[in-house]
């Protein structure tokens, strides 16, 4: 089955239920003629309930905990996610790794749990400012692969996501030269661990300011397989546009 390029939004901490609820009406009825773009709506979890979404359209969670159930207040089982019609879970976010502190280990855990649920991880990697500065980008992005892959047989089922820290909610967004070194890079430390041929073709979205200024040159850099938006995902009208512009670039590739 051919594989589309991803379009996912992040509200982060943004919309109630209700209006979680209007935006994702209103923005498949805008989208309804979409063929060749999977889109994800990753809203917070008291949104997550009674949103209708058929395909091309999926629900995505913002986290997760590795346990089943237990004794943990405030978090999230897959199998709650699950219930709710989740399909695709962000793991190890930056502002989870860097706010939050969560350890390597924890978003291995989460990484095995979403997919023992049958759900897919989008995996987030990204270097922060000071690494790129010191020349210490691949390195950074090789621990965080290695780590939060440990155990994983295959790349199957695997969404990543490389998002720069520098350039999430700042405006500045990766170079293409940047996004297309990073992405490459990226390819060639997952050939350590698997296949050529799993690591050729794992989806890589791009995420950081993207925009629909931007969002054309960005998805013709080989290598991006689609975006993880944020901003730009909490309005109807660029998030559409963006989707809009990477299945006009589909259209033009075939």
């Amino acid at each position: 089955m051919e594989k589309y390029p991803i379009v996912a939004g992040n509200w982060k901490m943004h919309k109630t239920t209700t209006e979680g609820k209007s935006f994702v009406e209103e923005t498949i009825n805008m989208l309804l003629d979409i063929e060749k773009v999977t889109i994800i709506f990753g809203p917070p979890f008291t949104a997550l309930f009674d949103l209708d979404v058929k395909t091309p359209f999926f629900l995505g969670a913002q986290n997760c905990h590795w346990e089943s159930h237990g004794a943990f207040t405030g978090e999230i089982s897959t199998d709650m996610l699950v219930d709710c019609g989740v399909h695709y879970v962000i793991i190890g976010h930056s502002e989870r790794r860097h706010v939050f502190h969560e350890s390597d280990d924890w978003i291995n855990r989460k990484v095995h749990a979403v997919l023992n649920a049958g759900m897919t991880p989008i995996l987030c990697i990204g270097e922060k400012l000071e690494d790129r500065e010191s020349d210490n980008t691949q390195s950074v992005l090789s621990s965080q692969l290695i780590e939060g892959l440990k155990g994983i047989d295959s790349l199957e089922n695997i969404v990543l996501a490389y998002e720069p820290v520098w350039a999430i909610g700042t405006g500045i967004t990766a170079s293409v030269g940047q996004v297309n070194d990073t992405h490459n890079v990226i390819r060639q430390e997952l050939k350590v661990v698997f296949s050529d041929s799993e690591s050729e073709t794992v989806p890589i979205l791009y995420g950081g300011s993207v925009n629909p200024g931007n969002a054309t040159e960005l998805i013709s850099v080989d290598g991006v397989d689609g975006f993880l938006i944020g901003g730009a995902s909490l309005t109807s009208e660029p998030f559409t546009e963006i989707a809009r512009q990477v299945e006009q670039h589909m259209k033009e590739k075939s």
